[in-house]
């Protein structure tokens, strides 16, 4: 039987530390960053297509949310008391993944639009794009290592 991913380390100390002893668990933090980035910097812009840039903002916000709920969570140990646990981490990350790559192409769609019709902040939305793909890579990257640990 696998070993669980062991996020938290209490052995012997009064006090619980954060470690980050696989890579799924040091690629959580930079998915919260660079989503982060994502969800700010295209609120910051002017929105070209409400349609598309609105879904853009709506995932990047949820999954900002649920990945900080995972942070939170490994934490405090609430996956200690499940055994299903890496499977739903996984499932979510993969999912997360997918729906991360169709925002991402809807932005990089919206920057190119913004680029034609001479809007401001182009730059923003170039910015928007680049970490909307590097998240993109971040979460399909969460999936796979914690499937393949």
């Amino acid at each position: 039987m696998p070993q669980p991913l062991r996020y938290l380390d209490c052995s012997g100390r009064r006090r619980c530390s954060y470690s980050l002893t696989s890579i799924s668990s040091g690629i959580l933090l930079p998915e919260l960053v660079f989503g982060f980035w994502v969800w700010v910097l295209v609120a910051a812009t002017h929105v070209a297509n409400p349609l598309l840039q609105g879904w853009v903002l709506y995932v990047s916000l949820t999954s900002f949310l649920i990945s900080l709920m995972f942070l939170l969570s490994y934490l405090f140990g609430f996956y200690k008391r499940f055994e299903s646990w890496r499977v739903l981490d996984s499932l979510y990350h993969g999912t997360t993944g997918i729906l991360y790559m169709s925002a991402a192409v809807l932005q990089a769609h919206a920057t190119i639009v913004s680029e034609s019709q001479n809007l401001d902040k182009y730059m923003t939305n170039t910015a928007a794009t680049f970490f909307a793909f590097i998240t993109t890579l971040l979460y399909v990257l969460h999936a796979f290592s914690i499937y393949y640990h």
